[in-house]
């Protein structure tokens, strides 16, 4: 009788064995995946419609006799038929008079044709925005790049174009100086209107920011938080985290600019350092908003292989 049950019982003892060991190792995953998301994130902007620009000045003439607008980019001739003591159209008096209307006219025609009017550049309430998105993901033995990431962000100045166009340089010469580190990149490029701008820079952001559980330090439109933790990961006493293999770090870089603005596909690291360059040198005059985030932010946190294919499918290898 015995015999007969061990007979029973040993296959279906080995099942339940090797049936908790792989629950166990898939929960361990699972806990040290939901444990180990942090990230940083910087940024600001404003999406207000440019202001119109202001008419010409019109200079008028000495001796009451009128005024004559200086056309953009010519000479400015008296727009004007006078009116006391010159004879009309007569002589070469007449000649000049003829050659400034000439002028004038064929000056006020290119402006419309431009898109001006009397001496007004060419303004829209709507006009096209560039929204960019740069990532580059960097093995985790370029250690140094996250204090540096941190500095940037504990003394960004987030509120004016000059002080986000500080920080699109100094990160992207930050990435710039770690190219032995580069393994995967992307671009991504969309071209809108004013006022779907913002909610296409929003859904970028979003989606990147949804990818980790905590962001351990920000700096948004002048508001630094860092979490009090920051330095440590709950859950990781034992240092599980930190050791494991294939760690990864990804920055993500997402700009708002005025106009038309293109950044190149990535498939070499030629063309990630020549991504880096270009939205580096972006001018404050055309920049409406920017944002940098990384993952991990916090000490001990690391970014695995599976958690790069699982969150980052679209990186390219460089």
């Amino acid at each position: 009788m015995s015999k007969k049950l061990k007979q029973i019982f040993q296959p279906l003892f080995k099942t339940l064995l090797i049936l908790s060991l792989v629950l166990g190792i898939t929960l361990g995953h699972m806990d040290s995946a939901a444990a180990a998301r942090t990230g940083g994130r910087i940024g600001g902007g404003s999406f207000r419609a440019p202001s119109s620009r202001t008419y010409a000045p019109r200079t008028y003439a000495p001796g009451g006799g009128g005024y004559y607008a200086p056309a953009p980019g010519g000479f400015g001739f008296p727009f004007l038929i006078p009116f006391f003591g010159f004879g009309g159209f007569s002589g070469i008096l007449g000649l000049f008079v003829m050659i400034a209307i000439a002028n004038f006219l064929l000056r006020t025609f290119r402006s419309i044709g431009n898109g001006e009017d009397d001496g007004e550049m060419s303004y829209t309430a709507n006009p096209s925005v560039s929204v960019n998105r740069l990532q580059v993901g960097l093995l985790a033995n370029a250690r140094s790049l996250q204090p540096e990431l941190n500095r940037i962000a504990e003394f960004a100045d987030t509120e004016t174009s000059q002080g986000r166009t500080q920080i699109l340089q100094e990160v992207s010469l930050a990435l710039l100086r770690h190219p032995e580190y580069w393994v995967y990149a992307a671009t991504n490029n969309q071209q809108v209107k004013l006022n779907t701008a913002e909610a296409e820079f929003n859904r970028l952001s979003l989606a990147e920011r949804s990818k980790f559980t905590q962001e351990t330090l920000t700096n948004v439109h002048n508001q630094l938080n860092a979490a009090a933790n920051n330095q440590a990961l709950p859950g990781d006493s034992d240092g599980a985290i930190a050791t494991a293999p294939g760690e990864y770090i990804v920055v993500t870089i997402i700009t708002a600019n005025l106009g038309k603005y293109t950044l190149p596909a990535i498939n070499s690291s030629e063309d990630l350092q020549a991504a880096l360059k270009q939205i580096g040198s972006l001018g404050s005059d055309n920049l409406l908003a920017v944002e940098v985030i990384w993952t991990p932010q916090a000490e001990g946190d690391t970014l695995t292989s599976d958690d790069l294919l699982a969150n980052y499918a679209d990186l390219k290898l460089v």
